[in-house]
């Protein structure tokens, strides 16, 4: 705490840097020790201000004639107490003690000071002169209070108010309940005046706003009644800003503190800033100008001068500033009537608002893709106090652990900014694909300040937009088994909010169920598979090698619907898919509508006679099932098949040539063989060794428990390399404990035909192949609630090997068969598949070769994959 005395007031300076975020508690104490607690009244009535200045500096001003001031010979003391804690309460506070001797100058028979919460005059105590060119309407106020002097107790004082309607007389007790205060000394007596006081009065002089108080004290001293005028005055405006200047103009003789004088003489007129008075030579420096006109004085001040300072200020939520200048003027006249009188007056000047625009600096390394935002310049008395992102609100020091680091970065003109870091990859950054492998990074945070001393607050939103080349697209792979079209997609860090069509149509997991489409996503991939003969597929061609198909993915933004991504995966289908020539005659043949023939109405579609229409119908497909001897059908024999044919034909209205022709036929052979299936009512029957007509089935499991197995609508199942297939071959009919199933050979191909090449051994007649370099192992089955009879059962685990093909390694679907043999368990073994021994041939088949056909059971497809992504 620095002291400085100026003049007849101390003036004590409270360092901003100690004191700063503490509560304050301000007392002064007394010749005896006593400490007076200040609050806005008693320092205003007791001649004490406290101020904020100059970015949070705190002020302390003590007049000379303060209520605890202790006066010795030229000579004042005041001693100040701050408490300063961080507790609202004032706990724990640590007590700092201040004294000050000043000097103080030579008292003028009068003297008036202005200060910013209180008026103050003290006047000189002695038996004033009679003046007899006194007005009678001065006369008559002065005559009409000897009255009420006189019916005073002889030691009490009285203060009576002039007011144009009447008058009030006080106790000194009453006037100092009212917020007055009152002092006296040896030599002079001093009346002091809240600007809140109710007998203000509020008068204009020159154009310019007074607040005027007249008033009288009247003593009783030895056998006189002795009556001081105390009239005051101070300016409330005179006031005047232009762009770049200070205007204030004060009149010289203010009739409320002239009446009854004449004979005006100016003795001195100084001016300065902050008590300390200026000299012609640093007014001039400073750019001030001082007018000493016939009636006023005037004072101008560049706003922006030395010896002002800007402080922040808000208005309607917007940052801005305000010039601000502690001036004061002193002016000493003569007159007739009170000699020389003193009047000072000291004001705050402060400019209005004025609206300042932030800068918003984008200094963002992208190459260490770091976003870096610089946002100032503030004034010292403004902090940084939190950031609000994606709608939280974190305080500064939180900040970090969302990944922001604020740096404030001061300036030597006391000036700061904040400069404020983040990484491109915190989630608060959002980011959004701008196309050419580009995604734009969304810094949107917003910062909130406070002022100091005054608590108020402002926002400063902040929006830094950087393109960097970082967009990883998602990318697509396809593929096709014998009934459906695969595609999977692999996520970039684009797409999180791209979303999934097929034309207009959204994939979501719940609508796909309605065709029985499959879609997945693991978050990392997503997989749809559509069945071949659906309403999603287009089919683009048909000829005598196939069917070309194609499904068309697009992903559209989920925001904007924009089409962001296309894919689409094509296909060969066997035609084979279309027809089925039933054993009794029946043909049922699917007629599909082409890219090419785009106005073609699928329910229009016939047969050769006309009145043969579809029997089911969708947007793309049109089913038609007959029996070979109607609908126009054709007929044609040979020496061992006999061939039936037609056609679906498309005719558009009115024409007889049709635009649309799908020729079809059946061939059925003229001898063949049927098996037949049947029970002897006659038991228990003997068992022949034999092949028949046998319910197999061959299931593949999850896991070597053997008690979940892929469903149908899982195939093909996607393996990897060395993972194991664990395989289970059941005979479902006929359920006699007497049967035994045994596995003779087992291969894989790349076709659900059990005839087709090549052939990839597993087992040979019985036997696992040596040649293998992962063995297949087989796995015993015991009786359970899901297995009646063991005996019908064979499992084995096979693992994903590379199957090679002239040297290529394959990436595709296979297919496992089996073929079995079914043994009695009570009779002797008629072979060695039923001995239950394992037999190996001579010489083992290479992986290439072609073993003989054979087989009766098959697995559903499994696609083989080089390494698991």
């Amino acid at each position: 705490m620095n002291s400085e005395c100026l003049g007849n007031v101390l003036h004590i300076t409270l360092s901003a840097e100690y004191f700063e975020d503490k509560y304050l508690s301000f007392s002064v104490l007394d010749q005896f020790g006593i400490a007076w607690e200040l609050d806005e009244a008693m320092a205003s009535q007791c001649g004490y201000t406290v101020t904020y200045s100059n970015w949070n500096n705190i002020e302390f001003r003590a007049s000379a004639l303060s209520c605890h001031s202790h006066l010795e010979k030229d000579v004042f003391i005041v001693t100040l107490q701050v408490k300063a804690s961080h507790t609202p309460n004032m706990k724990n506070a640590t007590t700092h003690l201040k004294s000050a001797r000043c000097c103080y100058s030579p008292w003028s028979p009068r003297q008036l000071v202005c200060e910013s919460n209180y008026m103050e005059v003290s006047v000189r105590r002695e038996v004033p002169k009679v003046v007899k060119d006194v007005t009678q309407d001065e006369l008559v106020d002065w005559t009409s209070a000897f009255p009420e002097a006189k019916a005073g107790e002889a030691s009490i004082w009285q203060i009576v108010f002039h007011q144009p309607e009447k008058k009030k007389a006080l106790l000194v007790s009453d006037a100092w309940s009212a917020g007055y205060g009152l002092n006296i000394t040896d030599t002079r007596v001093l009346l002091r005046i809240p600007h809140t006081a109710g007998q203000i009065q509020l008068v204009e002089d020159q154009g310019i706003n007074f607040s005027s108080v007249r008033s009288s004290i009247f003593y009783k001293q030895l056998w006189m009644i002795v009556m001081v005028d105390t009239a005051m005055a101070c300016p409330v405006d005179g006031v005047v800003y232009t762009t770049k200047t200070i205007t204030w103009t004060v009149p010289k003789y203010i009739q409320s503190l002239s009446a009854g004088a004449t004979g005006f003489k100016d003795v001195l007129i100084e001016a300065g800033v902050d008590l300390h008075k200026l000299s012609a030579e640093e007014m001039a420096s400073r750019k001030y100008v001082l007018l000493n006109d016939l009636n006023a004085i005037t004072m101008k001040i560049p706003i922006g001068a030395e010896g002002g300072y800007y402080k922040t200020s808000v208005s309607s939520g917007q940052h801005g500033a305000k010039y601000t200048i502690n001036v004061f003027l002193e002016h000493q006249w003569e007159d007739n009537k009170w000699g020389l009188t003193k009047h000072t007056i000291i004001k705050e000047i402060e400019t209005p608002f004025e609206q300042v625009e932030l800068a918003i600096i984008n200094n963002s390394n992208l190459t260490a893709r770091l976003m870096n935002v610089t946002v100032g310049t503030f004034l010292p008395d403004v902090e940084l106090v939190n950031l609000t992102m994606e709608e939280a609100t974190v305080a500064v020091p939180e900040a970090v652990q969302h990944g922001y680091l604020i740096d404030e970065i001061r300036y030597p003109n006391g000036s700061k900014a904040y400069a404020i870091q983040v990484p491109l990859d915190v989630t608060s950054v959002k980011k959004e694909y701008v196309g050419a492998n580009k995604r734009a990074h969304t810094l949107n945070v917003t910062l909130a300040f406070i002022v100091h001393p005054t608590s108020e607050t402002f926002v400063v939103p902040v929006r830094i937009v950087s393109a960097v080349e970082d967009a990883v697209l998602p990318s697509a792979t396809g593929f096709c088994d014998g009934r459906n079209l695969h595609l999977t997609i692999t996520h970039g860090n684009v797409d999180q909010n791209w979303q999934p069509f097929i034309s207009d149509w959204h994939l979501t997991p719940d609508t796909v169920k309605k065709y029985n489409y499959s879609l997945r996503d693991n978050g990392t991939h997503l997989a749809i598979s559509v069945p071949f003969l659906s309403s999603h597929v287009n089919y683009e061609d048909f000829n005598i090698s196939g069917i070309k198909a194609s499904l068309h993915l697009t992903l559209k933004d989920g925001i904007t619907s924009a089409n962001r991504r296309d894919f689409s995966v094509s296909c060969i289908f066997s035609s084979s898919e279309l027809i089925q020539c039933l054993p009794n005659g029946t043909v049922v043949i699917t007629a599909l509508k082409l890219l090419g023939v785009a106005d073609l109405d699928t329910s229009l579609l016939v047969l050769r006679d006309r009145r043969c229409k579809p029997n089911l119908v969708t947007e793309k497909t049109a089913t038609f099932k007959f029996n070979v001897n109607t609908c126009g059908t054709s007929r044609k024999f040979n020496s061992t098949t006999m061939k039936y044919e037609n056609d679906v034909l498309y005719f558009r209205p009115g024409t007889n040539t049709p635009v649309y022709q799908l020729k079809f036929a059946c061939w059925y052979a003229i001898k063949q063989t049927l098996d037949a299936k049947y029970e002897s009512k006659t038991p228990p029957p003997s068992i022949t060794p034999w092949f028949g007509s046998l319910a197999l089935s061959m299931k593949l499991f999850r896991e070597k428990s053997y008690v979940e197995p892929y469903q149908e609508s899982e195939y093909p199942v996607v393996k990897y390399l060395k993972e194991a297939l664990y395989f289970e071959v059941e005979l479902l009919q006929p359920k006699d404990r007497r049967l035994e199933l045994n596995l003779a050979d087992c291969w894989a191909a790349n076709s659900q035909s059990q005839e087709s090449l090549p052939q990839w051994h597993i087992l040979l007649n019985g036997c696992e192949n040596s040649k293998d370099s992962y063995k297949t192992v087989f796995h015993e089955v015991n009786y359970s609630r899901r297995v009646k009879f063991p005996q019908h059962l064979k499992r084995f685990e096979v693992r994903m090997f590379t199957f090679v093909q002239d040297t290529t390694v394959l990436q595709e679907q296979l297919y496992f068969h089996c073929s079995v043999v079914i043994c009695s368990t009570v009779q002797q073994p008629s072979g060695f598949l039923c001995s239950r021994r394992c037999s190996p041939v001579k010489h083992r088949l290479d992986r290439s070769a072609e073993p003989p056909l054979r087989g009766q059971v098959s697995s559903g497809a499994v696609l083989l994959r080089k390494e698991n992504y």
